[in-house]
């Protein structure tokens, strides 16, 4: 086994953070620009809490980023175990965790995709079919669009294995498949966000990516197309006996937040998820 880290040798030190006060739009101006999905949020060098994408989804309507931000969440210490990190991880099902110190200050941001080279480090032999615990939910090939997106929104999973009427495993479709398919009425979207004409050629496309589903109800369109038309044909996938640490490499070099799993005859069995891995370190 390789030696023990801490949290300090896997942490993103000195993150991005979002001032208080601030608003909506700023916000995730600052995450579009620096390619992020959460940010802790502090005030006066003190950590007050954290902000992700899923946030602004649930409070569409507030627009200070004091009435949307999650206040007190689990937290660590740059000295902390690498295990306290998995079981924090885990217990609350977040992929971000703030890093303070002793005067409680914003010292560093550990994610799940952070913890990914560790887990290969170890070696951990132990079969991915034990650690998966994260429901499956399949979508049929002909599945519209419209219905994949809202499927998205109320389970919360954003990457659905696609599999055929035989239930043979096809292909895989995220939220990010769907973004570049979205069309929004742009000028409303840029003025409700406070963007000028002449921003930046990444602000509007990242912009969207991370407030689609504030749309959804609203000004957000889909072409009225089957899922297999877009989704990633051919995915890279696991089988369930495929090694944890292995799993985990997969996964840091491809960018994947998960990986579908197969059995012996290729049929889809699950999904693998960072979460999963990271029960194999507690």
């Amino acid at each position: 086994m390789a030696e023990e880290k801490k949290v300090k040798d896997l942490m993103t030190e000195d993150p991005i953070v979002a001032e208080l006060p601030n608003n909506r739009s700023s916000v995730i101006k600052e995450m579009v620009k620096h390619q992020l999905t959460g940010m802790p949020v502090v005030k006066d060098g003190k950590l007050r809490g954290l902000i992700t994408r899923i946030d602004f989804f649930n409070y569409p309507a507030e627009d200070q980023l004091a009435l949307i931000y999650r206040k007190d969440p689990p937290t660590l210490h740059h000295d902390d175990p690498i295990k306290k990190a998995a079981e924090l991880f885990l217990e609350h099902e977040t992929h971000y965790l703030p890093v303070k110190d002793d005067k409680e200050a914003c010292v560093g941001m550990l994610t799940t995709a952070d913890m990914l080279p560790y887990i290969e480090e170890q070696g951990i032999q132990t079969p991915v079919e034990e650690v998966i615990e994260i429901k499956c939910i399949p979508i049929y090939e002909e599945t519209p669009l419209k219905v994949t997106l809202q499927t998205m929104s109320l389970t919360g999973i954003y990457a659905f294995p696609v599999v055929d009427k035989d239930t043979v495993l096809k292909g895989i479709v995220t939220d990010r498949d769907l973004f570049d398919l979205t069309e929004i009425n742009e000028g409303t979207a840029k003025s409700e966000l406070g963007l000028e004409d002449d921003e930046e050629t990444w602000s509007w496309q990242g912009i969207k990516n991370i407030v689609n589903l504030y749309y959804e109800e609203s000004t957000i369109q889909l072409p009225d197309a089957a899922v297999k038309e877009v989704m990633i044909k051919e995915p890279l996938s696991v089988y369930n006996q495929t090694e944890i640490s292995k799993a985990a490499k997969l996964m840091k070099e491809n960018d994947f937040g998960q990986l579908p799993v197969v059995g012996d005859m290729d049929n889809l069995e699950s999904m693998l998820y960072e979460l999963d891995l990271l029960r194999a370190i507690i």
